[in-house]
């Protein structure tokens, strides 16, 4: 379901500026069907709403010397509410740690970890993750190739 303050131009610059994160106005402009005027107010408002949380650089992992991703599945200990938010406050910290997200099942986090190698993949779960307050468990799988990687979201409903 769409939000009810969106429509199909709205729609139409969001996925554009996905695609295209550093467009000039003029350019998003033609590409949306817009006067330059109108696309500016549009974006502006679209920024306002909160709909553009960032705008951000994609890296590449691989040539920046990151060569592993894994998947990290973290159990933690029976009682471990007292200890949630101050694991929450060093995954923040953690750079290695590019995403994270608590979620149902027989794991209570799931975490997407990038490493130079094997060997700092390995330091990093047993000599830090592994040590942090309330974890009783971590399982990783590692990435063997990577299909689709995107930030974009569908936009067509």
């Amino acid at each position: 379901m769409q939000p009810p303050d969106l429509d199909a131009t709205d729609r139409r610059i969001l996925a554009h500026l996905q695609e295209h994160g550093r467009v000039s106005n003029l350019e998003l402009a033609e590409a949306v069907h817009l006067s330059a005027a109108q696309c500016h107010r549009r974006h502006r408002r679209l920024e306002e709403r909160g709909y553009i949380r960032r705008y951000e650089a994609r890296l590449d992992a691989t040539r920046l010397g990151l060569g592993v991703v894994a998947y990290v599945h973290v159990t933690m200990e029976r009682g471990h509410i007292r200890e949630v938010e101050k694991f929450r406050e060093l995954i923040r910290g953690m750079g290695q740690v590019m995403e994270c997200y608590a979620v149902t099942g027989d794991f209570d986090y799931v975490l997407k970890v990038v490493a130079r190698d094997l060997k700092t993949l390995s330091d990093f779960l047993l000599k830090s993750l592994a040590q942090l307050p309330g974890v009783n468990g971590v399982r990783s799988s590692v990435c063997l190739d990577e299909v689709k990687c995107t930030g974009a979201l569908p936009l067509d409903g």
